[in-house]
């Protein structure tokens, strides 16, 4: 399945497009729909975040939506469920994002077995040190699952040769000293990260916290970033329209499409 991802960066000339959500909010249900739109809005990558208590890279918005999440009685289950009924819609990759704690109680191997078995083509585990990530990347590779990562403007050139060397898929570039949001502006040292992180690798680059706006979009794109991510705006979306899910997937497209055709499409 890794190929999926490798497929979305072989298009010239544009910025991928990654659309990220929490699995589970505002119940299941309600994320497949939202998974659908930001589908149907030209998502080229889907990233689900994995609900969980303690979300430590993540700024409020996306812990009000791990919140709700966990409240409607979102399980790892129930997520897997989420990626069937998505990957049964569309062929789109598939992300994991989520915490170690879960991967752990789960039991890594089944975990990366069932994601596997859903259709999930990678997983980023957001507090997972690269120095204690071998059994996982291992796991991963068996199960043909891109073993993604963070890297952020105080990795090392060590550190991030360390990285490189086990990441599949994309680099997770992230473009603030902070938690997830939207922010006004793409920062010069987001800018500044795009290209050391080049120097050390031909692996695709993706800029994510804090992008929100064509505006940051073009500036990833005119940068060389290889793709985007968006979080914290879609997820306000979708807590703005809690009401009128209907709504929420009209707003949606047409908020992915504006992203995308900033990106090049």
């Amino acid at each position: 399945m890794m190929e999926r991802i490798e497929s979305v960066f072989e298009k010239k000339g544009t910025t991928a497009f990654i659309g990220f959500a929490v699995a589970g909010d505002p119940d299941k249900e309600t994320s497949v729909r939202i998974a659908k739109a930001l589908i149907d809005g030209g998502t080229d990558i889907l990233e689900f975040g994995v609900p969980f208590s303690d979300p430590v890279a993540d700024g409020p918005t996306i812990q009000r939506a791990d919140d709700r999440a966990l409240a409607a009685g979102t399980t790892p289950d129930t997520i897997f469920e989420i990626v069937r009924e998505v990957r049964a819609y569309s062929k789109v990759p598939i992300v994991f994002l989520t915490y170690y704690n879960t991967v752990y109680r789960r039991g890594i191997d089944r975990f990366y077995r069932e994601a596997h078995e859903a259709g999930v083509d990678g997983i980023l585990v957001a507090d997972m040190p690269v120095e204690e990530s071998d059994e996982v990347v291992a796991v991963a590779q068996k199960y043909g699952i891109d073993p993604i990562f963070l890297v952020t403007q105080t990795t090392t050139g060590d550190r991030m040769d360390t990285i490189v060397s086990r990441a599949r898929g994309y680099l997770y570039l992230v473009s603030v000293l902070g938690v997830t949001g939207a922010r006004k502006t793409v920062s010069p040292e987001a800018l500044a990260l795009l290209h050391r992180v080049r120097s050390h690798t031909d692996l695709p680059l993706a800029i994510g916290f804090g992008i929100s706006t064509p505006a940051h979009v073009k500036t990833c794109r005119d940068a060389g970033a290889d793709g985007v991510i968006v979080g914290s705006a879609i997820v306000d979306i979708v807590e703005r329209n809690l009401r009128d899910p209907a709504a929420m997937e009209i707003v949606l497209r047409q908020y992915v499409t504006s992203m995308k055709n900033a990106a090049g499409t």
